[in-house]
């Protein structure tokens, strides 16, 4: 994997961008609804992974509850088109809009919080937010049945019907999710997330406003799970409490960790091993879940970081063998000085001399006063040299 990644980044980064946004939109062409079925599941699955890797991934805080984004996303989405009858498409910013509401009112009063409790208090709004759908609240989710009967989107006056189009309509998301999440992650609010991630206290030392960067990126992370929502009621007219289910949080969490946290590509390689490849390995029947646990818990002892991490992560976690690879790590030596012998010990008597020269010169200024002004014994100076 480190040799793949060090043969990847020889090559300049627009042909890659350019290749891999090439083979995104043909591969789907020669392939059966199925297949492009399961790539649209990937795509969308890509968005909310790194939707949760800004939250995760950036700034270091525990979610465990992203789901629950995601559900009110596309709740919101299906509840604005069957009792208001507002077009599929337009209620996309509602979505975003109430998403990034709830994950603003569930972080600022837990934002405090850090590590394990932060995590234990995120599961327990995703478990807040399910019930309250299977309940029925006020009467308008449907309870466990869900909704259904949810309109199409048109999109200029096409109604999305197959899987290949909303494969693209997915795939345009998360074209500009990827634009979107990497001006994030070069910003200045990125850099400040990542100061967070390694140490708050210094961050806060340094002037950073810790609070306000750590509910951006809650608020952000759950606008855009909010929005992933939205792209499933496009594709699937059904929604249920299952989109907020505390495994589907876990399969976003596992997209992060398993690629490597805080890497763009890694989330991409944690969707192909959580969600396409189980699909794929569907004629295992049961047995898939159980190779995928195995395999997640060897690749977590043998490869901590991610299959691929960024590169502050793996120098973190595998500093040592990055320096024998030939990273610059940092921490330059000094040049030799030329004033030192053979003996590799260097010879300081000009810099004691030049001292010593000093302190004679202060303690004459001292008791003799400046040369050229007049001295305490002639205060007419005419005895001044």
């Amino acid at each position: 994997m480190k040799s793949l990644q060090a043969r990847l980044g020889r090559i300049p980064p627009l042909w890659w961008q350019v290749g891999l946004l090439a083979l995104a939109v043909l591969l789907p062409l020669p392939m059966s609804d199925y297949y492009r079925s399961v790539l649209w599941r990937t795509a969308l699955y890509a968005i909310l992974g790194l939707s949760l890797n800004i939250i995760v991934g950036y700034a270091g805080l525990f979610q465990l509850g992203h789901a629950a984004f995601y559900a009110l996303g596309a709740y919101t989405s299906a509840l604005l088109n069957l009792y208001l009858d507002v077009p599929l498409i337009l209620t996309w910013p509602a979505s975003v809009l109430v998403a990034a509401f709830f994950g603003y009112l569930i972080s600022r009063p837990i934002i405090h919080l850090r590590g394990d409790y932060l995590c234990v208090v995120t599961i327990a709004f995703g478990e807040v937010v399910r019930l309250a759908l299977v309940n029925n609240i006020f009467g308008i989710t449907g309870g466990a049945n869900g909704l259904s009967g949810i309109d199409r989107p048109v999109l200029f006056g096409l109604v999305l019907r197959t899987p290949l189009q909303h494969y693209y309509l997915v795939l345009f998301f998360l074209v500009l999710t990827l634009f979107a999440v990497r001006r994030l992650e070069n910003s200045r609010l990125g850099r400040a997330w990542v100061c967070i991630r390694e140490d708050e206290t210094a961050a806060e030392a340094m002037g950073i406003d810790t609070v306000r960067a750590k509910l951006l990126a809650f608020v952000v992370g759950s606008a855009w799970a909010g929005l992933a929502g939205a792209l499933y009621v496009a594709r699937v007219p059904v929604v249920s409490p299952d989109l907020a289910r505390f495994i589907e949080s876990v399969v976003m969490f596992c997209i992060v960790v398993l690629g490597g946290t805080g890497s763009i590509p890694g989330v991409f390689v944690g969707t192909l091993g959580m969600v396409t490849l189980p699909e794929l390995l569907r004629f295992l029947q049961t047995w898939r879940d159980a190779w995928m646990g195995v395999a997640m818990v060897v690749m977590m002892i043998a490869r901590p970081e991610g299959l691929w991490p960024s590169r502050r992560v793996r120098m973190e976690i595998r500093g040592e063998e990055e320096e024998e690879a030939g990273f610059p790590t940092g921490v330059e030596e000094d040049p030799p000085d030329p004033s030192s012998d053979n003996s590799g010990e260097p010879d300081f008597s000009g810099e004691v001399y030049q001292l010593y020269d000093e302190e004679t010169y202060l303690i004459t200024l001292l008791e003799e006063g400046p040369r050229g002004l007049p001295s305490e014994g002639d205060p007419s100076g005419k005895d001044a040299v």
